[in-house]
């Protein structure tokens, strides 16, 4: 033994000629501030939310929202409420919405 450990990937990348290969964008640089401070999965929802990302619900409530401010007919109404059944799977149990009703379609919009 040569080292004074055992540096398996580097091994792996010495055989196959890629380890001076690799170009990472922001090598050297300091981590963000507050960085460390987020656990894993604060950290993956602040870079999705940096880059545009939207959770499938979040696009739904939107879609959602748009549709029961320019419903007008019970044939809009039966599809708003297959969408919010929809939302409703998808979404966080805190934000679940009941279905909307055609004589309550004022206060849904309020809701929406």
């Amino acid at each position: 033994m040569d080292q004074k450990y055992n540096d398996l990937i580097g091994d792996i990348l010495d055989a196959s000629g890629e380890k001076d290969n690799f170009n990472l964008k922001g090598k050297g640089k300091p981590l963000p501030k507050g960085y460390l401070e987020r656990d894993v999965f604060q950290n993956f929802q602040k870079i999705a939310k940096d880059a545009g990302y939207l959770p499938y619900w979040l696009k739904l409530q939107k879609e959602i929202s748009a549709l029961v401010h320019n419903a007008k007919t019970e044939k809009d109404i039966k599809m708003i409420n297959k969408k919010i059944k929809e939302y409703n799977v998808a979404c966080p149990s805190s934000m679940q919405k009941s279905p909307v009703d055609i004589e309550e379609l004022a206060k849904a919009k309020e809701i929406w």
